[in-house]
């Protein structure tokens, strides 16, 4: 059963790419880390003219996956346009893995991303807060979020 969670999710993953790959070749593409609740790898398909698409994975060494997704929209703050507010919905999908026992629990709900940031030449620097309703396994809410840097190609 671990591995075909584990299967089913690297499968998902690869599919949102896929689906997201006609778009990334008239964006940037901004990779980087997040550093709060939770902590991750970042991927950020950015288009400053319309939605963009952010991405974080993050995992406990073995017994724990979790994927965000969320689509933003930003407004500028300033006049030169380094710091801006972001915002969006989006959804998320974790698995816990507790070894030896049939028991893994798989969390997905709907989420929602608003936050700052502020650019350094090919530099991001954010700052965001992350609500999130879970629906399946469970009905639960809590509030995620944290600090992040992506570099920009």
């Amino acid at each position: 059963m671990k591995n075909t969670l584990r299967n089913c999710l690297y499968g998902s993953f690869l599919l949102l790419m896929c689906l997201f790959s006609t778009s990334v070749l008239a964006q940037k593409v901004g990779i980087g880390v997040q550093f709060g609740q939770p902590s991750g790898l970042t991927l950020k398909f950015y288009n400053p003219s319309a939605m963009s698409v952010d991405i974080l994975a993050a995992w406990d060494l073995d017994d724990y996956f979790f994927v965000n997704v969320h689509g933003l929209w930003e407004k500028p703050l300033s006049g030169n346009g380094k710091f801006r507010f972001f915002y969006g919905p989006g959804a998320f999908l974790g698995i816990r893995d507790y070894g030896n026992r049939f028991e893994d629990e798989i969390s997905i709900g709907i989420s929602g991303s608003l936050g700052l940031s502020a650019w350094i030449d090919r530099l991001e620097l954010y700052l965001q807060v992350t609500p999130r309703l879970e629906v399946i396994e469970r009905t639960d809410a809590d509030i995620g979020g944290g600090f992040g840097l992506r570099f920009y190609f």
